[in-house]
């Protein structure tokens, strides 16, 4: 399937918009777990607009990444989701997060980077618009930090790839983000008060660096299709605390954005409360990307249909799935055990913001024991008194739809209020200036 033209001109379309004081936001999913696609799908359906949906380097690639899936791959599977939930496919926008050599930064730089381009190039050939090219790890043979210099003629070899990889694919050529965020993508990994915001000038240095390095290699029509670089607007989660953004310190990072051709990704927004994503959006953050807030937001939802099983179905012990997810969790704790230690390790495992449970849904293990739950359910009306004792978030929406729906349409719905501030965040009319 080529290329959607309507999503591609959105994403392209942001520039201009926010030039023009039209603060439009783009939400990009980044999750490859089904129910949380589907969701995303069934929240979009009342609106218009594109679906932003992202892998990134180490979920995808052409190795398989942690979920077993190349990029033309995980692309069907999404399809397919789309699909079976009646969802225009036109309207998806693919996207490739953190593009460049990090899953294989432990070897050389030269070899790291020889399997970055192939990824990139795959993830282009199967029709990602949206490509990030993040060439700031170090690599085993390489100075740390690495230089800016290094990072930017990298990034420039990684786009070479990528307009390759769109012409044999037979799709239009894609759309940019440049520049990395600090601390790494994915959350921070220690408990937080305050995060660096980046500054101005070192923007500015990104922006002129990777223009340097693109026209060096004679990509000069790459240059206009840089829609927008990755910057920290003062947004964090760490294991139990969130940064809140606060548009009064990244005024002068908004300001310096006006005129300068490009807009800002936000990475690490999850947990952001509505008003703050919209004053992201209002500040020229056009891009909010979202993944383990979504992740968390079914978690809770298959925890608290686990205690609504214990109260329906005789012989259901409460926290059944729980049980089994930590079993699994201490059987293979390499998605975690970097992360959590202490007399707290059993709460994060289960209950971090940064939520590393969501490596292990896709298990065997783990996808029968949600299976038993959804059959404990099956057929059996959920009360409405059940929903507002364990899901009170989306009590409202279930109460007023007066449908009956089954356990895995209360998940859907539990995920969706967690989408939803997003869509309210990056709707035209909320955040024109």
């Amino acid at each position: 399937m080529a290329v959607s033209a309507a999503p591609l001109a959105e994403y392209f379309g942001l520039v201009a918009q926010a030039n023009a004081g039209e603060h439009h936001g783009l939400t990009s999913i980044c999750s490859a777990h089904p129910l949380v696609i589907r969701a995303a799908f069934q929240e979009a359906q009342n609106r218009t607009g594109c679906v932003v949906i992202e892998a990134t380097c180490n979920q995808v690639n052409q190795d398989g990444g942690y979920t077993g899936m190349t990029p033309k791959a995980f692309k069907a599977f999404v399809l397919d989701v789309a699909q079976e939930c009646g969802f225009d496919a036109g309207r998806i926008l693919f996207g490739g997060d953190h593009l460049g050599p990090n899953p294989w930064r432990s070897g050389s730089a030269d070899a790291a980077m020889e399997k970055a381009l192939v990824m990139v190039f795959d993830y282009a050939k199967a029709g990602f618009g949206k490509i990030h090219l993040d060439a700031s790890m170090s690599c085993q043979d390489d100075p740390v930090p690495l230089a800016d210099e290094t990072i930017a003629s990298r990034a420039a070899l990684l786009a070479r790839a990528a307009e390759a990889g769109a012409k044999a694919g037979g799709h239009p050529l894609p759309g940019y983000i440049i520049g990395t965020e600090v601390p790494v993508p994915g959350g921070a990994t220690h408990a937080l008060s305050t995060v660096a915001l980046t500054r101005p000038k070192d923007a500015g240095q990104t922006i002129a660096l990777h223009r340097a390095a693109f026209a060096k290699l004679g990509l000069a029509d790459v240059l206009s299709r840089v829609v927008g670089i990755v910057v920290q607007p003062g947004v964090e989660f760490g294991h139990s605390d969130v940064i809140r953004f606060d548009s009064g310190a990244a005024q002068s990072l908004s300001q310096w954005r006006a005129g300068k051709g490009v807009v800002f990704e936000a990475h690490s927004t999850d947990y952001q409360t509505a008003e703050a994503l919209r004053a992201l959006v209002g500040g020229g953050f056009a891009i909010l990307k979202v993944g383990p807030g979504l992740t968390f937001a079914l978690r809770e939802a298959l925890y608290a249909l686990d205690q609504i099983a214990a109260v329906l179905v005789p012989d259901y012990a409460p926290g059944t799935l729980a049980e089994a997810m930590e079993k699994l969790m201490l059987a293979e704790p390499g998605n975690w055990q970097s992360y959590y230690s202490g007399s707290d390790s059993k709460l994060q495992r289960h209950f971090s913001y940064s939520d590393r449970i969501r490596y292990y849904w896709g298990r065997p293990v783990a996808i029968a024991a949600v299976e038993q739950l959804m059959q404990a359910l099956e057929g059996r009306e959920i009360p409405e008194t059940l929903i507002s004792q364990y899901l009170p978030r989306c009590y409202d929406d279930i109460a007023q739809n007066g449908a009956v729906l089954s356990a895995e349409d209360i998940v859907i719905a539990h995920i969706i209020t967690a989408i939803a501030p997003y869509s309210y965040a990056c709707d035209r009319a909320a955040t024109r200036a």
